[in-house]
């Protein structure tokens, strides 16, 4: 095992922390208060490859390893997750599945212009009665032909709002079950695609989350992805990736809670000396920077599997399951370091925690990452 990071990759991780520091930092406190996405950040992430980065450059992207990428989601989250989640959904979700499946049309028309940043993409599943049971899609693509109709209500997308295009997973064969369903691009703007209300959340409040509803929406054949009765199998593929993402928007939420601690420790003082020197405070930090070092690990080693082409299905879901445990433990912790300061937004740790929180429920909760798991170790 090589734990030494390439100049490359050193390169990258600067260049996030660089961005992070310089573009992040500046007014992430207000966006968070009034839920404003960060319009102007990301499309600067985009110019600078952070949207695309393990897209092929023959479609517009950097090219880049797995590694790579969980390097500058680390470092970006410790910053603004809500921004962070942009670039987690449109790298893993939206353009590693187009390129993995996508046919060449669909790759120049939708995944050039995503990879470059230029614009945006929603991976749409869950529905409001189909979130961790994905098998249940109330979602209808209706075979017209030469067409599809779709009609149904998609919840919780990420970048609802401000994606312009979607990746929507629909029932077409109801007596097929999950195989059944299909996958389909579907463009904002599409006569009878409807964006709801941007939802009030208590974590990752810039994101743009929203309810999509569908009411016979003609979309082409030409954009289903894969086969009939695809879909299934190209969401849980898809998601088997962007865990890792999210494992690494965990790491980094928890990295970016740990470093403000420490920081705080060395220049609160009480009882005549900086808290870092009482043990109290020690042990916490001790015990803060081995879960992050671990959850670490468990990151670099399912990017580094993705990135060997192996299988990498039970240590994504390992990652993320321990990483999120790890986001929650650690920002806790950050906050009790903080005293009262840390209860106040100016310190930012309280925002860190409850970012958090999202990591261990969305794509997949922490209850499915063990069905995950058990079922892999079971084989």
């Amino acid at each position: 095992m090589n734990f030494q990071l390439t100049e490359e990759q050193a390169a990258v991780q600067a260049a996030a922390r660089e961005f992070a520091q310089t573009e992040l930092l500046p007014g992430v406190i207000d966006r968070d208060e009034d839920q404003i996405f960060p319009a102007e950040q990301v499309k600067k992430m985009g110019e600078l490859g952070f949207l695309g980065m393990m897209t092929s450059p023959a479609y517009g992207g950097g090219g880049m390893d797995t590694v790579s990428y969980v390097l500058a989601m680390e470092e970006l989250s410790k910053v603004d997750a809500s921004a962070s989640v942009v670039m987690s959904v449109n790298n893993s979700l939206v353009c590693w599945g187009l390129e993995k499946y996508g046919t060449e049309e669909q790759k120049k028309k939708y995944l050039t212009p995503l990879a470059k940043g230029e614009i945006i993409g929603a991976f749409c599943l869950s529905e409001p009665e189909a979130g961790s049971d994905a098998t249940s899609q109330r979602t209808t693509a209706e075979d017209k032909g030469d067409h599809y109709l779709i009609n149904g209500t998609k919840n919780w997308i990420t970048n609802g709002g401000t994606a312009s295009v979607y990746l929507v997973i629909a029932q077409t064969h109801v007596e097929k079950g999950h195989k059944g369903i299909n996958a389909i691009i579907v463009e904002k703007g599409t006569p009878g695609f409807v964006v709801g209300k941007k939802e009030n959340k208590l974590g990752i409040r810039g994101s743009d989350t929203h309810s999509l509803m569908f009411t016979d929406v003609k979309v082409p054949k030409e954009n289903r992805i894969g086969e009939d009765g695809f879909g299934f199998t190209f969401a849980m593929n898809v998601l088997n990736g962007g865990r890792i993402g999210i494992a690494a928007q965990a790491l980094g939420i928890a990295s970016g809670a740990y470093e403000l601690a420490v920081k705080y420790s060395k220049e609160r003082k009480a009882f005549g000396k900086p808290i870092s020197q009482h043990q109290g405070i020690q042990f916490k930090l001790a015990d803060m920077a081995t879960k992050i070092e671990a959850a670490r690990l468990l990151c670099l080693q399912a990017a580094s599997l993705k990135d060997a082409h192996q299988d990498y299905a039970k240590a994504g879901a390992m990652a993320k399951l321990f990483a999120s445990q790890v986001a929650m433990e650690v920002t806790v912790e950050a906050v009790q370091v903080h005293g009262g300061y840390g209860f106040v937004k100016e310190y930012h740790v309280e925002r860190l925690m409850r970012d958090a929180k999202i990591t261990q429920i969305y794509e997949g909760t922490s209850e499915i990452q063990k069905i995950v798991i058990s079922r892999e170790v079971l084989k």
